[in-house]
């Protein structure tokens, strides 16, 4: 008889994993989610870069596995016909000030084996980006766009063709490991598996405290706004513009992204959201407004970076100060160019003492594998981390 594995969560790294356990291992593998569709969440909402592997760790998880996922990610697109752009990046110094920290940027992608960085002057840059204004840029050239939802899709019919099942509509709501096996209550019905991978993004906590492993990291909800350039400003940007990253957060600041639909993004910032699927300042759940901040970390997360959060909430009450972000790379945008457009909320992990985890974090605990922490690049990165969860399940 197969092994039976549940996989929770039907975005792209679910479904990555899901098609992973039933192809290496013949696993019989059943995908449930609340959602009546896949991709609905942070997979759904996704500006859609490839990630290089530029900004991370030399040696952590998210330097391996987005090398080693950019090039499955690539190879899968081009078997499935799937839309894969390599636009490129250039992230951009706007002052002399930052060219210590783009210097150092260029070193750490180069030693995580990023293909074609190339270090360019203000010259240099306008060649790439002609509207793009800096004192200096790192050019990752392979830096690529790709259909994120399209690719879940593809995903979840491969789960389908490998004997496998995608239970949508089905929320999670009672979890118990009894001797070699996990059942699960979800939408009513009663699974029993001999594996389960949690890969529930934002409701990451919630599975979790069912399994009993609360842990010490706890997801608070960070939402990201955009704005979208209108039809007579796209041509203003050709590929990806990003500013220097700030070392002390894993967000990436507001840039400008080309997506595969041939529409331009700026932004996001990064605002706590007021629920786990805080879409919007109207969206408020208090009870999940209360679980969030009880936790100590989010608190001491608060009060280490309160100045940060008071601008990242101005600038998401103010489209001016968006402007003024996209301005200090592009400065022909005017306001009438950027329209409001949707945004997302990244499930982003936070330790007892305030500080964010920025690897990627994959606990077992006997029969149950949490995906407690897998933001950006995690859609680039979703066949390898499938491999990886893959190899934890045991």
């Amino acid at each position: 008889m197969s092994e039976r594995i549940g996989v929770i969560g039907a975005g792209i790294l679910g479904l990555a994993v899901a098609r992973e356990l039933a192809r290496s291992r013949g696993a019989e593998v059943t995908v449930l989610d609340k959602e009546r569709e896949v991709a609905v969440h942070q997979t759904g909402h996704n500006s859609g870069v490839v990630h290089a592997g530029i900004y991370y760790q030399p040696g952590s998880l998210k330097a391996r596995l987005c090398r080693e996922g950019v090039a499955m990610l690539r190879e899968y697109c081009a078997e499935h016909a799937l839309p894969y752009d390599e636009v490129g990046k250039l992230v951009i110094a706007a002052t002399r000030a930052e060219r210590t920290a783009l210097r150092g940027l260029a070193e750490r992608a180069r030693e995580n084996g990023v293909p074609g960085i190339a270090e360019l002057d203000a010259l240099g840059l306008r060649e790439i980006e002609p509207h793009a204004v800096g004192v200096a840029a790192v050019h990752s050239p392979h830096t690529a766009i790709a259909d994120f939802p399209a690719v879940a899709r593809r995903l979840a019919a491969d789960v389908a063709e490998l004997g496998g099942a995608v239970r949508l509509g089905r929320p999670v709501t009672r979890l118990r490991e009894t001797g070699d096996q996990v059942e699960v209550r979800a939408g009513g019905e009663r699974f029993t598996f001999d594996r389960l991978v949690s890969c529930a993004g934002l409701g990451t906590d919630a599975v979790a405290r069912l399994a009993g492993h609360t842990g010490d990291v706890r997801i608070v909800p960070f939402r990201g706004e955009y704005f979208a350039l209108g039809s007579g400003a796209k041509d203003l940007v050709r590929g990806l513009i990003y500013p220097v990253p700030d070392p002390r957060y894993p967000f990436l600041g507001v840039h400008l992204t080309r997506r595969i639909d041939g529409e331009v993004l700026v932004g996001p910032n990064a605002v706590m959201a007021l629920a786990f699927e805080g879409y919007s300042w109207r969206r408020v759940r208090p009870s999940e407004l209360r679980r969030i901040l009880s936790f100590p970390g989010t608190m001491r997360l608060v009060a280490k970076h309160w100045r940060t959060g008071v601008r990242e909430v101005y600038g998401s009450l103010v489209k001016r100060s968006f402007l003024r972000a996209a301005r200090r790379y592009v400065p022909e945008l005017t306001a009438a160019d950027l329209v409001r457009t949707e945004g997302g909320v990244r499930a982003q992990a936070v330790r007892r003492d305030g500080s964010l985890v920025d690897d990627f974090v994959i606990d077992t605990h006997g029969r149950v594998v949490l995906v407690r922490n897998a933001p950006s690049p995690a859609a680039t990165s979703s066949l390898a981390i499938a491999r990886y969860v893959a190899a934890a399940v045991g």
